[in-house]
């Protein structure tokens, strides 16, 4: 695949959504970081459904420290995994108290520094809550970008490197989410909805379903 195709691959992802935005609900940065460490083997719908009363209850890393683990691991509990997600949400709060300001540091590495949060979620918040065009490479976009040949790699860190280095300018800001919409709701894992695909005349997959 050539520069030419990819740019025009993002343009059409472009037309289709002009303005990308997570699904995950958040206000604040804090906020945000909680939401990605949590959905780690789950799904924003689950996430979506528990964060809306554990941030009116701990809107803050303070709040959250006062909650307290039980508390913590009742609101998130029908989400997978509640038990080593709240440990590390509440080491996460007091590390941003103490050597953080209460803030959601802006850089990588003080971000991956934190209980629970690798480059993936790092990458999330670098991209959503401070406009910075890093790419979180999930399953949903480790699909399509081997599927449709945009960036090819063996693993999450080959494909996200790719995409940093073959992804136009223009686009690398809301490379991320017009990625993971497009695995999530048109490139799926079964049953790849070829047909209404805005890019399928560019996408190099073999077996296309186009029925």
């Amino acid at each position: 695949m050539n520069r030419k195709i990819r740019q025009e691959i993002f343009r059409r992802l472009k037309k289709e959504n002009p303005d990308p935005r997570t699904e995950l609900k958040y206000e604040s940065a804090f906020q945000l970081l909680v939401a990605v460490m949590l959905s780690a083997q789950a799904t924003d719908v689950s996430v979506n459904a528990a964060t809306p009363k554990l941030f009116q209850a701990a809107p803050t890393p303070e709040k959250m420290i006062e909650l307290g683990i039980d508390a913590i691991k009742d609101y998130i509990r029908t989400i997978g995994l509640f038990n080593t997600k709240a440990e590390n949400l509440l080491k996460t709060c007091h590390i941003l108290l103490e050597q953080h300001n209460g803030e959601v540091p802006k850089f990588r590495e003080e971000l991956e520094r934190l209980p629970g949060v690798g480059r993936k979620t790092a990458n999330v918040v670098l991209n959503t809550a401070f406009g910075m065009p890093t790419i979180a490479v999930d399953t949903h976009i480790f699909r399509v970008c081997n599927r449709t040949k945009i960036a090819k790699g063996k693993n999450p860190r080959e494909v996200e490197d790719r995409l940093v280095r073959l992804v136009p300018t223009e686009y690398q800001l809301g490379a991320h989410h017009w990625l993971i919409l497009h695995g999530r709701y048109v490139c799926t894992a079964r049953s790849p909805r070829c047909a209404s695909c805005p890019i399928e005349d560019l996408c190099e997959f073999k077996q296309k379903n186009l029925d």
